[in-house]
């Protein structure tokens, strides 16, 4: 079955929440009087979205705004219900008078506490301004809260350093020699090529092709697993089980065949690549042609000709 087949988007939303949050929180601990911190909604336009803004107002007091109908664009006009919401939560509602007069809500919180002055930044920013996902925040506001890895990533692979090299074809002929450099390389022989100029590779009892696409930016490599099927109604029940249960190929039936097949981003050109995908549905089509055959009463492609 699918790796996704668990995913649960409300789990995940929870949970990026969350993160958001506990990150929001460690970056108010250390802010100081220099500078703002201003984290707002995704949009298209210049007008004014509902954000929340942070600063600090003393050596361990922070104080949070957050935007009201005073400055917000006509289309985010918060309702009767989400100002009272904000205000039940604890938000000071606007004022034009003292020394800290503001068109927008407020609240105020020792630096000690920034756990609970990030929750309801969060609740504010998800459940009165609607934002789903921290993902629709505007990332030009989260330079300091979405950091990147300080250590850099490193890891090894099974390929020689040469077959993990791009290349940029100029056009699909010097595709093509890539690929019959590549082939020749794997096979220890130059591959067979159709009038179609599609390459062909035998693998057990069927076939591979490779054909690469005429603005030279992908290699589709399929195979022709079963002909001459009895029922296309239970080839398409079979085939859909397929396609959910096996990765990264996709099982297609076209008149009274069934094909399968895998595609590689040619643009650029990573050798690796395509020797994964070979591999991969070498694998499938020689492993499973046989079973599919007789499932669906047809024949493989070299029946009784191995």
């Amino acid at each position: 079955m699918p790796e996704y087949e668990d995913f649960d988007l409300d789990r995940s939303t929870a949970e990026a929440w969350d993160s958001f949050q506990g990150r929001l929180a460690e970056v108010l601990s250390v802010m100081d009087d220099t500078a703002d911190l201003t984290i707002g909604s995704v949009a298209s336009s210049s007008e004014t979205v509902p954000f929340v803004r942070f600063s600090s107002i003393s050596r361990d007091m922070l104080r949070a705004e957050a935007a009201s109908n005073g400055v917000l664009a006509d289309a985010y006009q918060l309702t009767a219900a989400q100002l009272a919401a904000l205000e039940a939560a604890g938000w000071q509602p606007p004022t034009a008078e003292g020394p800290r007069a503001t068109p927008n809500f407020s609240l105020e919180c020792s630096q000690e506490n920034t756990a609970e002055l990030a929750r309801q930044a969060v609740t504010v920013l998800r459940d009165i301004y609607g934002i789903q996902h921290p993902i629709f925040l505007a990332p030009d506001q989260l330079a300091e809260i979405l950091q990147p890895r300080e250590v850099p990533l490193t890891g090894t692979t099974e390929f020689d350093p040469e077959d993990v090299v791009a290349t940029i074809p100029v056009n699909r002929e010097h595709l093509d020699d890539m690929i019959t450099a590549e082939l020749t390389e794997m096979f220890g022989h130059e591959p067979m090529r159709d009038a179609e100029g599609d390459f062909a590779i035998r693998v057990g009892s069927t076939m591979l092709f490779l054909r690469t696409s005429a603005d030279h930016r992908e290699i589709v490599v399929f195979s022709s697993l079963v002909h001459d099927i009895d029922g296309r109604s239970r080839a398409m029940e079979v085939l859909s089980d397929l396609n959910a249960e096996v990765r990264l190929v996709k099982f297609q039936l076209i008149r009274d065949r069934v094909f399968v097949t895998t595609s590689v981003f040619a643009h650029p050109f990573v050798p690796a690549h395509l020797h994964q995908a070979v591999r991969l549905l070498s694998e499938v089509a020689d492993g499973i042609d046989d079973d599919l055959a007789a499932k669906l009463r047809g024949r493989t492609t070299f029946e009784g000709n191995l």
